[in-house]
């Protein structure tokens, strides 16, 4: 049975990966996970504040808040509040290559083109074998129009591109017009893969102290449909590698990835509750289902259910609304 898969043209092992999170600040975690069948590790974001630092950040993240209310300034965090500094993270690429065979897949959060590519330059050298652009622009000003944030990730994609020579996949979040159309545009300018989708978290309020509060929830199965369709219809359109982030607990959700079109699938949430080790039985379902309906190999799989091998292609697109619709009952 083959579970090789080719991602941002990295030959895997598996298409199983730890998606971003903290448990790449401890090499003996990363270990465990390679143990486990990782195929890849993906590291958490190095963000834009901690580059330019936290003094500058804060300001200008006050100003933008100034005419709001006074208790905004709490959304921001402190930087002790980062797993690793810019200078750390650049040594954690370095440290995961030396104390495993694993790829290493950096991230980047930038806020202006001078953060990204900076940055890039550095991981690069740094060893990482690719990068991942985690794109997190909100639409929050009246003035500002969709199409500007869209422009704005694709000329940040192009600037890195002519950067570095790494792999470089985009991580983009599902509220856009068109995903389709904008995964495209960023593959014409040279990105090799996106990622679908980054989560953005939605602040609470707590009516007790009548303070705007982060909040932080695991994501769940359900989260994966979101994932589904618009890797469905990307797979037949864009030559781009896929990757499904967000919503895989167990080999249900990979194998329905999968069959959508995904070439990789990072996985977060169930290893942060149950350990690196629930990689491991993750795949062994995997092959047990494979087994039973008599598929050999990942790419057999790859995309066998996406909006052109679909039997009801309707089932991706507005009949799925309608037939939905008549299906509640009370």
């Amino acid at each position: 049975m083959n579970l090789s898969t080719t991602y941002l043209g990295l030959e895997l092992r598996t298409p199983l990966m730890p998606g971003a999170s903290p448990l790449v600040t401890r090499l003996d975690n990363i270990r465990r996970l390679e143990d486990a069948g990782a195929a890849a590790i993906v590291m958490h974001s190095l963000f834009a504040e901690q580059i330019e630092g936290n003094s500058v950040a804060v300001s200008r993240h006050i100003e933008r808040w100034q005419d709001s209310f006074a208790e905004a300034t709490s959304f921001f965090p402190q930087y002790d509040d980062y797993p690793l500094g810019p200078d750390e993270y650049l040594g954690r690429i370095s440290a995961i290559k030396a104390a495993t065979n694993l790829p290493v897949i950096a991230s980047l959060n930038g806020t202006h083109l001078g953060s990204w590519t900076d940055y890039a330059r550095l991981m690069e050298k740094a060893g990482a074998d690719a990068l991942e652009l985690n794109t997190y622009f909100m639409a929050t000003r009246r003035d500002e129009a969709g199409a500007e944030i869209e422009q704005r990730v694709v000329d940040i994609a192009r600037a890195v591109r002519a950067t570095v020579r790494l792999p470089l996949a985009v991580k983009l979040s599902p509220f856009y017009s068109s995903v389709v159309h904008l995964a495209g545009r960023l593959e014409d300018a040279g990105v090799d893969g996106v990622v679908l989708f980054n989560r953005i978290f939605q602040p609470e309020i707590d009516i007790e102290t009548f303070d705007v509060v982060p909040k932080l929830g695991l994501s769940s199965p359900e989260d994966l449909r979101l994932r589904l369709r618009a890797l469905a219809l990307l797979r037949d359109q864009v030559k781009a590698s896929l990757a499904c982030s967000g919503g895989v607990h167990s080999a249900a959700e990979v194998v329905k990835a999968l069959l959508a079109g995904a070439d990789a699938i990072q996985v977060v949430a169930v290893l942060l509750r149950d350990g690196p080790e629930a990689l491991g039985h993750i795949l062994s379902e995997l092959k047990l289902w494979m087994e039973k309906f008599e598929y050999t190999s990942v790419a057999e799989m790859r995309g066998a259910l996406s909006l052109r091998n679909c039997p009801d292609p309707e089932a991706y697109e507005r009949g799925n609304y309608l037939r939905s619709l008549q299906l509640w009952r009370e």
